[in-house]
C-alpha cells in the first residue's frame, strides 16, 4: 500500500468513530430518553432517591456504591496498563521521528497518528475512570449518612448530581477503552481499521439505543 492509501484507511478509521459519537451526543441532547447513557444516568438519580426514603438503607447504599467504585477502579487499572504498554511501544519511534528531524518539526506518519489517538483515548479512559472513582466516592458518604437525618436531606441535592456523574464518566471510561480497538487493528493493518470500525460502531448502536417501552 502507498502512503496515500493507508492514510486514507486511518483517516476513515477515526472519522467514522468520530461522527458515530457526535451522532450520540446530539441525540442524548434532543432525545435523552432514547439513549442508553442518558437514561441509566437518570436511573441512578432515581435510585438514590429511592433509597433516600427507605429507613436502615445505608449499608445496601452503601454495598452498591462499593461495586461501583470496584468496578471504575478496574477500569482505570486498565487503562493504565493499556497506557503504559503503549507508550513503551510508542516512545522509540516518537523519539527517532523527532530526533531525525532536522528542522525541528516532525514528519507526521498514519503510525504515528494512530499512536497518539491511541495514547489520548487511553489517557481520556484514565482520566474519566478517575473522576468516576472521585464522584461515587462522594456519594457513598452521603449515603451513609442516615435517611431522614437533615444532614442526608442537605446533601441530597449534590448526590443526585455527583451519582449522575459518577455514570457518566463510567460510561465515558469504558467507551473509550472500546474505541480502541478500531485504532489497534488499524495498526496491525491499515485496512483493517475501517473494518472493525464498523463492526464497533454497529455493536455500539445496538447497545446504545434504549427502549422506552421496557419502562411501562
Amino acid at each position: 500500500m502507498n502512503n496515500l492509501s493507508i492514510w486514507l484507511a486511518v483517516i476513515t478509521t477515526v472519522t467514522m468513530l468520530l461522527i458515530y459519537e457526535i451522532a450520540q451526543f446530539v441525540l442524548s441532547r434532543r432525545k435523552p430518553a432514547a439513549i442508553t447513557r442518558t437514561a441509566h444516568a437518570h436511573l441512578r438519580e432515581q435510585w438514590l432517591e429511592a433509597i433516600s426514603k427507605q429507613p436502615n438503607s445505608e449499608i445496601l447504599a452503601v454495598q452498591a456504591l462499593r461495586n461501583s467504585l470496584m468496578s471504575a477502579t478496574m477500569m482505570a487499572s486498565t487503562a493504565v496498563l493499556g497506557l503504559m504498554g503503549t507508550v513503551t511501544l510508542a516512545a522509540p519511534s516518537l523519539h527517532d521521528t523527532f530526533s531525525q528531524t532536522a528542522t525541528g518539526l516532525p514528519q507526521l506518519t498514519p503510525k504515528m497518528a494512530l499512536e497518539l489517538v491511541l495514547l489520548a483515548l487511553l489517557f481520556a479512559s484514565l482520566i474519566a475512570s478517575a473522576m468516576s472513582i472521585r464522584y461515587y466516592s462522594h456519594v457513598s458518604f452521603i449515603s451513609s449518612i442516615p435517611v431522614g437525618s437533615h444532614e442526608r436531606q442537605r446533601w441530597m441535592p449534590v448526590g443526585l448530581v455527583y451519582v449522575r456523574r459518577a455514570g457518566i464518566m463510567y460510561s465515558w471510561a469504558l467507551r473509550h477503552l472500546i474505541l480502541v480497538a478500531p485504532l489497534l487493528a488499524s495498526l496491525l493493518h491499515p485496512l483493517a481499521g475501517p473494518l472493525v470500525s464498523a463492526v464497533v460502531v454497529a455493536l455500539l448502536y445496538t447497545m446504545d439505543r434504549f427502549d422506552q417501552k421496557l419502562q411501562q
